[in-house]
């Protein structure tokens, strides 16, 4: 990200003639009053935005690496939210999901379901998807006559938009 934006304006200051160029990065109090401007991926960055007003994201600790587009479960680590991998064989219902992958230990920024996931391949767009293992979707809910899924739970995740792009729901669990 560029910290001075390729496009500025004349204007005069102290009697002279002088370029000036929108702010694409703030550092608070000190930048009030001054112009703004895109950064190089043609958004606003997050500093110049009000108290309040941001991406939807929570963030905290993985307790293992976890990779891009994969749906992860909070739980407490010696009294601390951290994030794992959700995962439907063990229990571990998905209360989000990651865009970037993260390392162990490293800080995950975790989106809620009810937003879109658009760091997964291979989906069928219009078909609907439920919690897997180890963080990833399957395309077919767990049958609860199938003595195979005892001790599992069964997690609708939502419906694909395209191949890579999960419109996810947040419809809770069922434990089988």
């Amino acid at each position: 990200m560029a910290t001075q934006p390729t496009q500025g304006f004349l204007a005069r200051v102290a009697g002279k003639t002088k370029q000036i160029f929108g702010l694409a990065i703030s550092t608070g109090a000190a930048d009030a009053g001054k112009l703004i401007a895109t950064d190089s991926s043609g958004k606003l960055d997050m500093s110049l935005m009000p108290t309040g007003i941001g991406a939807n994201t929570i963030s905290c600790p993985a307790s293992e690496a976890i990779g891009a587009g994969k749906f992860v479960n909070f739980h407490s680590n010696a009294g601390a939210i951290n994030v794992r991998l959700a995962d439907n064989s063990n229990a571990r219902q998905a209360d989000g999901y990651l865009k970037d992958a993260v390392a162990s230990a490293g800080q995950a920024t975790v989106y809620p379901l009810d937003t879109t996931n658009s760091a997964l391949t291979g989906l069928a767009p219009g078909s609907r998807y439920w919690l897997g293992t180890a963080g990833g979707v399957i395309a077919a809910p767990l049958d609860s006559a199938d003595t195979a899924s005892a001790g599992k739970i069964c997690q609708e995740l939502g419906v694909a938009k395209s191949e890579t792009e999960l419109v996810t729901d947040d419809l809770g669990f069922v434990g089988l």
